[in-house]
């Protein structure tokens, strides 16, 4: 199979895959830089690694029966070439097959897709060109990312869509149409993640995280028009 490169693993895990004991392989590399990100040495594709993917491979047949699933997470997976390969080998092992993405690669997406029993699909902001770049460091092309999110609704898979709620970039009415669009699209399940303040972030502070997802107004409309929705703190 094609390498892969990983440039961390979670042996165990209850929060990356819902109701699944899982693995979680941090795939190098990611083309977007977004300004709330916490796993920024997981950006550059080339970056050192002490992982061997065979040696994962080996822990995971030695923790069958124990784990149920393993996720694929990053940086962005769709980055990697041998992706496919990858969760194609893990999955003839008999584990579920969990994928974090921010839709960067349709055409990889729809690849691995058929291979993969659950999805959380990274929603960064209004769907608008020019923000989307804003909030993906200039790199994100938002009609592939529309393909993306078409590819999974069509795809009658298991999936979420999440948002980061940074407050330097968001407010509550972006959120709103955030919600509207993924509704008009399909989207069943959609969650607030709470923003966690990086280094670089000198202007907000907790007080402006909380606002955006502990609007009274904005939770009760979102969970109207969603089948599942909650905040995550």
């Amino acid at each position: 199979m094609s390498a892969i490169r990983i440039g961390g693993i979670e042996k165990f895990s209850i929060v990356d895959f819902p109701n699944r004991m899982s693995a979680v392989v941090f795939m190098q590399g990611c083309p977007w830089r977004c300004p709330f990100c916490h796993n920024t040495q997981l950006q550059d594709v080339n970056a050192e690694t002490n992982i061997v993917w065979h040696k994962f491979v080996d822990f995971l047949k030695q923790r069958k029966g124990i784990l149920d699933a393993v996720v694929f997470s990053g940086g962005e997976p769709l980055v990697q070439a041998g992706l496919v390969d990858a969760v194609r080998e893990v999955k003839a092992l008999g584990y579920e097959i969990g994928l974090h993405t921010g839709g960067y690669l349709p055409q990889r997406f729809a690849e691995v897709l058929p291979l993969v029993d659950w999805v959380g699909f990274d929603i960064k902001a209004p769907f608008e060109a020019e923000r989307y770049k804003e909030l993906t460091g200039g790199a994100a092309d938002l009609d592939k990312v529309l393909e993306s999110l078409r590819l999974l609704t069509d795809s009658g898979k298991r999936f979420e869509c999440r948002t980061t709620c940074d407050p330097r970039f968001l407010s509550v009415e972006d959120i709103y149409k955030m919600g509207d669009s993924l509704k008009n699209m399909g989207v069943k399940e959609y969650y607030l993640q709470k923003y966690r303040k990086v280094p670089s972030d000198l202007v907000s502070d907790e007080a402006q995280a909380l606002a955006l997802v502990e609007d009274e107004k904005l939770l009760a409309y979102l969970g109207q028009i969603f089948e599942v929705f909650d905040v995550r703190k």
